[in-house]
């Protein structure tokens, strides 16, 4: 295995059972008994790290307001056959997509050279020259006119670019994008934060390397929010308004348990 390689894919330290005979569904309610340990793997892991510090909401006097994550775990067999686990993280922790035993974004967009960051620092330019017409002293509406369909036109051409970047594999190496994925689905527009979940990274770091997925689990960690019923340390089935189209093309051709 690469350096890269090793440093996401993790053995098990706890003795582990039977492999399960089909893929669990990632909307199912109970986790499987091996991502129950690899799970608790990481939160063991999560509690007593130190190579980097994030505001989880979970002790009092940090700094910020607290932003607690969907964490995943991915039960895999490697290309030499051996049986561990990926790990992965919702959205960016401690301000960054990367972390040491954490597989990266599909698409990173925190990369200071990428496109996303020069288009967004186009886009605070056209907001500025908006705002200085919109103050001056003589309102020329035709300028004004013209500056926001310049911003609208910018916005849909970058939105439209970050969609293509964000392309995702199924275990036959077939890429969909999310515009593709979402073609059916609310109006063709994916929903804000589409790919950046914890499931999707997984599938498709074991895909990109030539890994088996075994089963796959999620769980909440960070302050209990009784607003979107999240408890810390609970177990929860994949979202659906972002999850299920993205996975149900990246689970095609495994045999999935109903």
């Amino acid at each position: 295995m690469n350096k890269s390689l090793l440093n996401s894919f993790i053995k098990f330290t706890s003795a582990i059972g039977n492999l399960p005979k089909h893929f669990p569904s990632p909307f199912a309610v109970n986790p499987d008994p091996l991502c129950i340990i690899a799970i608790n793997e990481l939160k063991d892991y999560l509690t007593h790290q130190n190579e980097w510090q994030h505001n989880f909401g979970l002790e009092k006097g940090q700094e910020g307001t607290g932003d607690g994550k969907m964490f995943g775990v991915l039960v895999v067999r490697t290309a030499q056959n051996e049986i561990g686990y990926l790990r992965a993280f919702s959205g960016k922790i401690a301000a960054s997509n990367h972390h040491p035993r954490f597989v990266p974004p599909v698409f990173d967009s925190l990369d200071g050279n990428s496109f996303l960051n020069s288009g967004m620092i186009e886009l605070s330019k056209i907001n500025r020259e908006l705002k200085a017409l919109e103050e001056s002293e003589i309102i020329n509406a035709d300028e004004i006119i013209l500056i926001k369909q310049k911003r609208k036109d910018h916005s849909a051409a970058l939105s439209s670019r970050l969609f293509d970047s964000y392309s995702f594999l199924n275990i036959s190496g077939e890429p969909k994008n999310l515009r593709e994925i979402f073609e059916f689905n609310l109006n063709g527009n994916p929903p804000g934060g589409a790919g950046e979940c914890a499931a999707p990274k997984l599938l498709q770091y074991a895909f990109q390397h030539q890994m088996q997925p075994l089963a796959l689990s999620e769980f909440w960690w960070g302050e209990s929010l009784r607003s979107d019923q999240l408890i810390h340390g609970n177990c929860y089935p994949s979202c659906e308004d972002k999850c299920r189209p993205i996975l149900e093309h990246m689970l095609k051709g495994i045999d999935v348990a109903v």
